[in-house]
């Protein structure tokens, strides 16, 4: 009796804790560093910290949508290894591949040279979310969504990092310049636009094709194709157009599919945050 009783209270005492941080202190902390990092490069112009500021501006809104996932709505079948390793590595060689196939069969940035960049990334991300997902004991659409949008915020966070820098240099006649102010504003920009660049196209990619997977083997698909046609002419779309509203209305057209994938599962909204708790021993 007194063992039981013991138990009950331990785990009164976990109760409403999950292993994953919250997301909201996760962006809040972020975003409070990135802001003095900023701060302290305009008042010292120590160009140090701006290593500091490239990195917490690029992954702070990517990192923070994969830490709600794992705070909202923790999958039994994508574990926290295969999470870190869809954001890190696959972010990581997937850039590394988009950089050398664009290097390879992209000729200049026009209307076909962008079109020719959103097949290239998004097949490799593809790729990414079909090497991840071997080995996996069922294939729902919500869990290839959430690996497949790991992938595709790893891979902007990496992006994102390098046009932070590429702004920072700029070329004036046969000299360069430092402009801080236009990494600031790119880092901004990028941030807000992150969750409906990459992450929402690799999560409507990856969430086709584990409903090709589902009968537990490697099948190409019409709707994969269909799929992976459809988010490379978003991405390409978003590389043409370069305006506010044109943005707004590439984000709400791939809205449509990646909501409608979603609510296709059988397990509702995820809007609350399920509490995972602690093992009690004796």
């Amino acid at each position: 009796m007194k063992n039981w009783l013991s138990k009950r209270v331990a785990l009164k005492a976990v109760k409403g804790q999950a292993w994953a941080p919250r997301w909201w202190a996760v962006f809040l902390i972020g975003l409070a560093l990135w802001g003095a990092a900023v701060g302290s490069v305009f008042v010292t112009g120590d160009i140090i910290v701006l290593p500091t500021v490239f990195l917490l501006g690029s992954f702070l809104v990517p990192v923070t949508a994969v830490v709600w996932y794992l705070d909202h709505d923790p999958s039994p079948v994508l574990s926290p290894s295969r999470i870190v390793t869809a954001f890190l590595v696959a972010g990581v060689l997937g850039l590394l591949a988009a950089a050398f196939l664009e290097y390879w069969l992209v000729y200049g940035p026009g209307l076909r040279g962008n079109l020719k960049v959103g097949l290239i990334e998004e097949f490799v991300k593809g790729v990414a979310i079909v090497a991840l997902a071997m080995g996996l004991p069922s294939y729902t659409r919500r869990a290839g969504m959430v690996l497949g949008a790991t992938v595709g915020f790893g891979f902007a966070a990496l992006e994102s990092s390098g046009y932070a820098l590429a702004a920072l240099l700029v070329v004036q006649g046969q000299h360069v310049t430092l402009s801080f102010s236009d990494v600031v504003v790119t880092e901004l920009a990028r941030g807000v636009l992150a969750p409906f660049g990459h992450g929402m196209w690799s999560a409507i990619l990856g969430g086709v094709i584990f409903y090709a997977f589902r009968e537990g083997r490697v099948r190409l698909s019409w709707s994969v194709i269909v799929a992976y046609l459809g988010v490379s002419l978003l991405h390409g779309a978003f590389d043409i157009f370069g305006s506010v509203t044109a943005y707004i209305v590439i984000s709400i057209i791939g809205l449509v599919p990646l909501v409608y994938l979603w609510l296709r599962q059988d397990r509702g909204l995820p809007f609350t945050r399920r509490p995972q708790p602690a093992p009690v021993t004796a």
